[in-house]
């Protein structure tokens, strides 16, 4: 286990995690699990950020830090894939062309705007929260969504050939224990939430999962990894739009 969840450092984090030791490539086919094992990480580093800075900078700017913090601890490796996905669903009607789209390195308008929009409101949900609770929220949210849009590999095959896959690797779907280590490990970290209303933004990710993964199946007949990084971020913005709308409601 100890293997597996280094490789899912290594893979999903740009921290110097492989200086620990080599990873196997095999490993690598069986990391989505520990996704939201990497979560605590990169949460844990985005919240840190964010409490820090908060002591002697306006909140405004803490959480400008702290989104920036997390983007250097991943490499921005989740929103190059979102920024693809735009391009490719916002671009293209077929198959063909909408995979073709999302390979090319290049970023077109679909992908621009739809950052732009994304980090936007991505700021505008946790900068209309305090401190604290943006905090608490990130440590929840990051962990949970990753669970959430893991699941895509058990309800979705490999959209492309294998040998077509940008980092070469083509998850396998969890087995049993896999599917119980990543529900608990994403579930875990709720428990941050300082209310139990709180909880009820839970409900937000798995429904825009649900609309993501219909939207692949239809478009695609399965996913890329550029759908697994797009898939995530949207099912956490969806996490803290929720926790935003439920902390105005209930003060």
């Amino acid at each position: 286990m100890a293997t597996r969840i280094l490789a899912a450092l290594v893979f999903f984090t740009r921290l110097p995690f492989w200086k620990l030791g080599e990873v196997p490539a095999a490993y690598f086919k069986n990391i989505v699990s520990y996704w939201p094992i990497a979560g605590w990480t990169t949460a844990g580093c985005m919240a840190l950020a964010l409490y820090a800075a908060s002591l002697v900078l306006p909140p405004a700017v803490a959480l400008t830090l702290a989104i920036a913090t997390r983007l250097l601890a991943t490499g921005c490796l989740h929103e190059d894939g979102l920024a693809d996905f735009f391009d490719g669903f916002g671009g293209a009607t077929t198959r063909e062309r909408t995979l073709a789209i999302m390979k090319d390195s290049r970023t077109g308008s679909y992908g621009v705007i739809g950052l732009i929009v994304y980090f936007a409101l991505l700021y505008l949900a946790l900068s209309s929260l305090p401190v604290a609770l943006a905090g608490s929220a990130i440590l929840a949210g990051d962990p949970y969504s990753k669970a959430v849009a893991g699941q895509i590999i058990n309800r979705l095959p490999y959209a492309r050939k294998a040998e077509e896959a940008k980092n070469q690797t083509v998850y396998s779907p969890m087995r049993p224990g896999e599917l119980a280590l990543c529900g608990a490990a994403g579930l875990a970290p709720l428990l941050w939430l300082p209310r139990p209303a709180y909880a009820l933004a839970c409900l937000a990710p798995p429904l825009c999962w649900c609309y993501l993964t219909g939207l692949m199946k239809k478009r695609l007949g399965g996913y890329t990894g550029d759908c697994c990084g797009a898939t995530f971020l949207l099912c956490e913005l969806s996490f803290y739009l929720a926790i935003a709308a439920i902390y105005h409601a209930i003060g």
